[in-house]
């Protein structure tokens, strides 16, 4: 195919692509409706004109440029024999009033299912339409929609009201109420954690972890110190079957904000967390997870139940040894305060002949050594003086190492 000039006018500032829907913004500048929606909801604040620099709200009004569409259409068939495509024309925004009659639609039993999967087309299809979406209140909808199938233990249409309100989800002040007082909300979404008996129960859970997240970051703290031991049992449930990458970090957030409260720990250690985090770092995750584990790690063994379970299972002091060093001084200063907690009050004879096995100690020398802050060369030196005589006779150690700091 021949080399065909495009001309610039038909090019959108921001993706540099022949526009399929021109629109005009307030300062006289033309983008492609996508691009610029993309630009406007992806600023945090303020935000500019990405040619003039001028400020722009971030709910600016785009108007449709009809002329310049019909030109660029026009172009397009003229060049189709030179391999151009035709632009189609675009549909009409979404709107409120659109938007109003689709929950309308939801009440009635034939449309249903066909509505919530427009619902769902609509959600992922722009960010405009997520913005609109949200804006009419979809995500309470929903909401309230996931409580109704948990009350009437039906799952038809769980699927896509999970994905649509993950895709929708706004912290409004009405959404925060509803988690924070509605107390079937937190409760259906255990259910649907727990639940093996629903079609692609892998998928719905994976869904269920993004909005347990979502809800968990505007949960009050009395509504998190009341979670239930069901609640981190079905976390648990969630992991074991394998989700996503991504969901998978949602899940350690999830428990990592749960964490400060006490009985939050001993629930977490109570559901299974430290066999299944230790597990879960055996298959040599990403270092982001293997962050997050570590994180999660020395929140649980900081009480007896956690310790008591990294020290049960056959790989638990091993697999915390074998990673300091070798992933990030976030994970380093992790794995530290867990041996720390360990050889300070779950120091028995075995439990330290076992350090000395696995490589522990060997590793804690080597932190002395090696090119890390000076707070870990520290930490591990402390760890090694607790038990010096104990472990003073083994090669791999010295007084030298334990009295002296290298430079």
């Amino acid at each position: 195919m021949e080399e065909i000039e495009i001309p610039q006018y038909f090019l959108c500032p921001i993706s540099l692509q022949i526009m399929k829907d021109p629109v005009t913004v307030l300062t006289g500048i033309n983008y492609d409706r996508e691009s610029i929606e993309h630009w406007l909801m992806s600023a945090n604040e303020a935000t500019t004109c990405p040619v003039t620099n001028q400020p722009l709200s971030k709910h600016s009004d785009l108007t449709p440029n009809h002329m310049l569409r019909r030109l660029i259409q026009a172009w397009c068939t003229a060049n189709a024999s030179n391999g151009v495509d035709r632009i189609p024309t675009p549909k009409s925004p979404l709107d409120k009033t659109h938007v109003l009659k689709l929950v309308r639609d939801l009440r009635v039993a034939h449309l249903y299912g066909t509505t919530l999967k427009k619902i769902e087309a609509l959600a992922a299809a722009s960010e405009r339409n997520r913005f609109c979406l949200a804006e009419a209140g979809m995500a309470k909808v929903m909401c309230l929609l996931i409580i109704r199938c948990f009350k009437e233990r039906r799952t038809s249409g769980l699927e896509e009201a999970l994905r649509i309100l993950h895709l929708v989800w706004s912290p409004t002040t009405e959404i925060k109420l509803l988690v924070n007082e509605d107390n079937d909300f937190i409760p259906s979404l255990t259910w649907v954690l727990q639940c093996d008996e629903i079609d692609n129960h892998v998928i719905i859970k994976t869904e269920a972890i993004f909005v347990v997240k979502m809800a968990i970051e505007v949960a009050s703290s009395r509504k998190l110190e009341r979670l239930k031991l069901e609640f981190f049992q079905g976390i648990m449930e969630a992991l074991r079957c394998k989700i996503s990458q991504q969901a998978i970090k949602s899940a350690m957030h999830v428990l990592i904000e749960a964490c400060p409260w006490g009985r939050n720990r001993l629930k977490i250690v109570e559901a299974g967390a430290v066999f299944e985090l230790i597990e879960l770092e055996l298959q040599n995750p990403n270092k982001n997870i293997s962050e997050l584990i570590f994180n999660l790690l020395a929140n649980l063994c900081s009480c007896a139940d956690g310790r008591a379970d990294l020290l049960r299972h056959a790989g638990g002091v091993a697999v915390v040894s074998k990673r300091i060093l070798r992933v990030s001084p976030a994970t380093d200063d992790r794995a530290l305060n867990i041996l720390s907690l360990v050889a300070k009050f779950s120091a028995t004879a075995e439990v330290l002949q076992e350090m000395l096995r696995v490589g522990a100690v060997t590793k804690l020398c080597l932190v002395l050594q090696a090119d890390c802050a000076k707070y870990l060369k520290e930490k591990a030196r402390g760890i090694l003086k607790l038990h010096s005589h104990i472990w003073n006779n083994s090669p791999c150690i010295s007084v030298y190492l334990l009295t002296r700091h290298r430079r």
